[in-house]
């Protein structure tokens, strides 16, 4: 274990630890005491039918799900719904490296966190239909492997910038982000004392992500000053590796080992058309207009595989990390698809 005070409930609450028990892996072993740090927002009905599931993105918890999408008026309203926010496996909340094995925690598929909730809400909550699952980046990752593997369960979906099949692109640009890290130094092959150690390693990082995670129209419009930094150094110092420095770099590498591999055709020999062809849920597909990790392109491909589905482009120059709530315009729309697809 190593101690890591930026994660706990002063940063991130509240949360509550779940433990669901020993989570078998898809790739092999398993994590006993698998504990999930859960939000809930609202009230789970007598009927059990207004649950509505959230999973996390990369380096993302549950505190920024509430903050940016969550609210009385919104689509996703505790007033209406019982609202449930999944920390994913490793993000640092939940089971992660760092709160537990170190650099040998075991190899975590998304699959794998989507048995994990699927055993949370079933034996904890009781709920066996979802209203919505909805997710952005490994968020929707995961919610596409729901509507693969849990079809009868899962009544509409929103996969937000994400796809349900990594691409080649997406899985090359991932891999400098685990090289940024694990090429410095200190990282010593994940056997460090200290996150500060790989203060490097997480600088590069955060820099990679500043390149793609935005867009060319972000740098040309200067947005980084309308987000109040008067200039693109201080944004790269102050806003990204300010994020990413206090973070796990094992924690880091958990879940970008995980988001190369999503693709849910491996639950039908590698045929993707078969895999999508199993969701019944009502889909709407959601990719951010200027997103350099997965582009409306990749996801409009995906999208005319899934019966029942729409393509709902969001525009946002912010590009991928619109996700991060910088945009009012693009939150607005993500809001205004979500109630459309909320009254289907």
């Amino acid at each position: 274990m190593t101690a890591n005070s930026y994660y706990g409930q002063e940063g991130h609450g509240p949360y509550e630890l779940m433990d669901i028990g020993t989570l078998e892996l898809e790739e092999g072993g398993s994590i006993s005491n698998c504990q999930l740090a859960v939000a809930t927002h609202g009230t789970l009905n007598a009927e059990k039918d207004n649950a509505i599931l959230v999973p996390t993105w990369y380096s993302g918890t549950s505190k920024i799900i509430e903050d940016v999408y969550i609210g009385s008026g919104r689509a996703l309203d505790p007033d209406k719904y019982f609202i449930v926010v999944v920390n994913q496996i490793g993000d640092g909340l939940s089971t992660s490296p760092h709160n537990s094995d170190g650099a040998s925690f075991p190899k975590v598929r998304i699959g794998d966190d989507v048995r994990a909730q699927h055993k949370l809400l079933t034996e904890t909550f009781g709920i066996t239909s979802l209203a919505l699952v909805v997710g952005g980046s490994m968020g929707a990752q995961q919610t596409y492997e729901w509507a693969v593997r849990y079809p009868d369960m899962v009544k509409r979906a929103a996969p937000i910038a994400g796809t349900a099949k990594n691409t080649e692109h997406d899985f090359i640009y991932t891999e400098t982000l685990i090289e940024a890290i694990i090429t410095d130094p200190k990282f010593n092959n994940g056997d460090y004392a200290d996150s500060a150690e790989v203060a490097a390693g997480l600088r590069r990082h955060a820099k990679l992500w500043t390149v793609m995670g935005w867009s060319t129209e972000f740098f040309r419009q200067n947005r980084h000053q309308a987000l109040g930094f008067e200039s693109m150094q201080a944004f790269v110092d102050e806003f990204m590796t300010g994020y990413f420095a206090p973070m796990d770099p094992n924690d880091l590498l958990c879940m970008a080992w995980k988001w190369q591999r999503g693709d849910v055709s491996r639950h039908t020999d590698g045929d993707l058309a078969a895999a999508l062809g199993r969701i019944t849920a009502k889909t709407f597909v959601m990719p951010i207009s200027h997103d350099m990790f997965f582009p409306p392109t990749d996801c409009e491909v995906e999208q005319q595989l899934i019966p029942n589905s729409e393509l709902k482009i969001i525009n946002s120059i912010d590009g991928h990390l619109a996700l991060f709530g910088t945009d009012p315009d693009c939150q607005a729309q993500i809001d205004t698809a979500l109630m459309e697809l909320l009254a289907s």
